[in-house]
């Protein structure tokens, strides 16, 4: 078309269509135009899952180790009918029958150390869902070796099997293992597995056999005293015995990383009062929940979630007299 020509829909639809076909052609090795050619494999997995946030002068990695999608067990909220908890679900677009669980560790470089909270569900998961923890690091730059330090917020699988490879050597051979004192005194006493009924004899066995042999390279922590420079532990008792959670501060700029605090965020943070299977003591997980959210909300905190949906940031705000939200936070591209 020549400039002041009349633009007719024949035109106009001649001339997109031009210029679709030449947003088909790339440059080739010559500086030469040739069709691009498309590939239309589907692919088969996610891109590598990290994220990382500054928290002042501190760098943290959010890793995904995986998410498991399930059916939800009868009893997963044990104090509300199954279908009211069903419609929750719905109400956060998952299934009624159904859920997903994702799996967040964390990596924290401060004081010239770099620092892994929790370690995931380590490797053998026959689905693939989970055991994505060093295959995310690897692509986030972040050697095994380089760890220097583990800290652990409690003792279930899907924190500590990740301590231990497959064939079980360590997956982080030059770091310190440091483990809430309590925590660790609960499930290691011998007194406490005979008494244990059944059904948690196998988290007791478990936790033998992923801290067997570390002996001294497992420092138990005192709550309310750095584990590492701007890191430290405060009791956040209820999912189990000796559960913690971690104060993150570098200047004015703060992170609370809340371990198992909740699990499926639309459910237990939307309702602080729901009491899911595993937490051991429910009436003070639940206790906890409430008095933690106050303080995350009051304060406009950063949250780091374990189980938060990836990359595991927001902040928490009341929703009326007794729940909470949670405000995901902005995918930021630079630091």
């Amino acid at each position: 078309m020549t400039i002041g020509s009349k633009l007719t829909r024949r035109s106009a639809i001649a001339t997109l269509g031009a210029g679709a076909a030449t947003a088909a052609i790339g440059p080739d090795m010559a500086g030469t135009f040739s069709p691009a050619l498309a590939n239309t494999t589907p692919a088969s997995k996610q891109a590598p899952g990290f994220y990382r946030q500054k928290v002042g002068d501190m760098e943290v990695t959010m890793i995904t180790d995986g998410a498991r999608t399930m059916t939800m067990p009868e009893n997963f909220v044990r104090n509300i009918p199954r279908d009211e908890a069903g419609k929750a679900l719905e109400a956060a677009y998952m299934s009624a029958s159904s859920m997903t669980v994702p799996y967040n560790p964390v990596i924290v470089k401060t004081g010239g150390k770099i620092v892994l909270i929790d370690t995931g569900n380590g490797q053998g998961d026959r689905k693939g869902e989970v055991g994505h923890l060093l295959p995310n690091m690897a692509a986030a730059g972040i050697d095994p070796k380089q760890i220097d330090m583990v800290v652990l917020t409690h003792f279930h699988g899907d924190h500590i099997n990740g301590l231990r490879l497959a064939d079980g050597s360590l997956a982080f051979p030059n770091a310190e293992v440091k483990a809430p004192a309590a925590e660790y005194a609960f499930w290691m006493s011998d007194e406490n597995l005979a008494k244990a009924p059944d059904a948690m004899k196998g988290a007791f066995n478990n936790v033998r056999r992923v801290f067997k042999d570390l002996g001294d390279r497992v420092v138990r922590y005192e709550m309310d005293k750095e584990v590492a420079s701007g890191i430290t532990p405060f009791a956040t008792h209820g999912h189990t015995p000796g559960h913690s959670s971690l104060a993150l501060q570098s200047g004015n700029a703060r992170l609370l990383i809340q371990g198992d605090v909740t699990n499926i965020p639309s459910l237990f943070l939307r309702n602080p009062g729901w009491h899911v299977m595993f937490d051991m003591d429910a009436a003070r997980a639940e206790e906890t929940r409430r008095r933690f959210y106050d303080r995350a909300s009051a304060d406009k905190v950063l949250v780091g979630g374990f189980h938060f949906p990836f990359p595991a940031l927001g902040y928490v705000e009341k929703d009326g007299a007794n729940n909470f939200r949670l405000v995901p936070t902005m995918w930021n591209s630079t630091l």
